[in-house]
């Protein structure tokens, strides 16, 4: 993203933060509204689009049957292309142990479009989707992820389901790790995974995939969703705009469930974080996360008010007069 920033304009950010009145208005644990939209992509299983001022993320979910040990190099360029090899290494090495072998995976996969790049970086976006989809990997696989992962299997270390969850930055207005937590969370909720009959025979077990039956993700309620403090002088910002980025000294990323646990934790950017700093950080965690959860409950549900009213989705056509 752009580095250039006047020191005058440095010096407004700045001080505006200490005084806890930013730039837009804000205090310095306050989020930009959400605006939600699911179901937006009709091939998906589950889908959402979030934006937060400027910051638009595009989310699809898809959900496929693996064998254990049948993975190969075309799925993987396929499906994590972005993603580190070492990561998927790592991915590979769980999945062929026999203690990975009694549940599904998730696999994700973070992309910038053109259009969000146009004023950054191309190299320094490849690396930040690298980073993105490594954090959301290690999250939602974890035993506090959320999702049930165990439900996913469908044979005892035979068959599982992997669930794909594929992110698309649109455009960039700041705070896009937190952004595509939220939109990730949306899609999962929309999100129907196929239902599966498994039956014996002869003493194997054989599965048929239903064509009309399906079922929510289980769990998806329970994964977290991420808070990015952002070091600005000697305080710190939640959901910081660009330009609060560019005066950014220092991040640290605290995942938060419902239940207001902490799930997660990284520490960004080249700047130090003090002891004390850091255990403030963990203490106001669980009460901003959990308000945001609340302001994101609340989008779900005047979505599926829509949905239930049966009223047509905005659409990216026609919301930029395409449709007219």
């Amino acid at each position: 993203m752009p580095g250039l920033i006047s020191v005058s304009e440095r010096d407004y950010i700045v001080n505006g933060v200490v005084a806890n009145i930013r730039a837009d208005g804000r205090k310095r644990h306050e989020f930009r509204p959400i605006v939600l939209e699911t179901g937006v992509i009709s091939q998906a299983s589950g889908s959402s689009r979030i934006k937060l001022d400027t910051t638009d993320i595009l989310v699809g979910i898809k959900f496929e049957v693996e064998t254990f040990g049948s993975r190969s190099d075309d799925e993987d360029a396929s499906h994590e292309d972005g993603v580190e090899a070492s990561a998927a290494a790592t991915l590979e090495e769980d999945l062929q142990d026999d203690a990975s072998q009694d549940r599904g995976r998730v696999v994700c996969n973070v992309e910038c479009s053109p259009s969000a790049s146009r004023s950054s970086d191309r190299k320094e976006l490849d690396n930040m989707a690298t980073e993105y989809s490594e954090f959301m990997n290690r999250v939602l696989n974890a035993p506090h992820g959320g999702i049930d992962l165990k439900a996913l299997l469908i044979v005892p270390k035979t068959s599982c389901w992997v669930i794909y969850i594929d992110v698309l930055v649109l455009d960039m207005g700041g705070n896009l790790l937190d952004t595509i937590f939220l939109a990730t969370r949306a899609a999962l909720q929309n999100a129907r995974m196929p239902k599966v009959m498994l039956e014996q025979v002869g003493g194997r077990y054989e599965y048929d995939v239903s064509d009309e039956e399906t079922e929510i993700v289980k769990g998806w309620e329970d994964i977290p969703i991420a808070i990015t403090y952002c070091k600005i002088g000697d305080r710190f910002v939640v959901d910081p705009t660009i330009m609060e980025e560019i005066c950014t000294e220092s991040k640290f990323i605290v995942g938060v469930n419902r239940h207001g646990r902490l799930c997660a934790v990284q520490k960004g950017g080249l700047g130090s974080i003090s002891p004390n700093l850091m255990v403030s950080i963990l203490q106001s965690a669980p009460k901003v996360g959990l308000g945001l959860l609340g302001d994101l409950e609340r989008c779900l549900n005047a979505e599926s008010q829509r949905i239930n009213n049966k009223l047509d989705p905005i659409g990216f056509l026609e919301e930029h007069g395409f449709m007219q």
